[in-house]
């Protein structure tokens, strides 16, 4: 099945970015970022932002954008059965070198878990000092390897760069 990412949430003052690897199946249904119920993005990003949370996805949009966060996934493109990232085949990156150029202030790259991380290093070429990079624990509902709770604290280190 062919997979096509969306279009990245983000101004041009946002200062981090962070990135999924690709849109999973309730995700592209429902055409919103970490739309799957059990996926704890959203609930990580308004406890960690101090806000009451909402399942509203403008409301989700605008606290991204409010906090200077943009939104996006590594892959453009890929063949995949299903959601889980091991299943990605064939894949296409988006184009960066453009999206930097457009968004220069980011200078924090947060990857939602290590296939994210993975594809970018493989496939994106940045001058790694202009950068700091993090890597999170994912946030999908595949990953249970980690508590609601440990994962929360991890992903709490953001906030020392908005």
């Amino acid at each position: 099945m062919k997979s096509f990412s969306f279009a990245p949430i983000a101004e041009p003052n946002a200062t981090i970015l962070i990135l999924g690897t690709m849109p999973g199946t309730k995700s592209l249904e429902i055409q919103q970022y970490y739309g799957h119920i059990r996926n704890n993005f959203w609930r990580f990003m308004f406890e960690i932002l101090q806000e009451d949370f909402s399942t509203d996805y403008k409301m989700r949009k605008a606290l991204l954008l409010k906090n200077k966060i943009a939104l996006w996934d590594v892959l453009q493109f890929c063949d995949r059965i299903g959601s889980l990232d091991s299943a990605i085949k064939n894949e296409i990156t988006n184009d960066f070198e453009l999206f930097f150029k457009q968004h220069p202030n980011i200078k924090t790259i947060v990857f939602n878990g290590q296939k994210a991380a993975a594809f970018f290093k493989k496939h994106v070429s940045l001058n790694t000092a202009d950068y700091h990079f993090i890597t999170m624990p994912s946030t999908s509902p595949a990953n249970a390897g980690k508590s609601f709770d440990t994962k929360l604290t991890e992903w709490k280190i953001i906030k020392e760069f908005i």
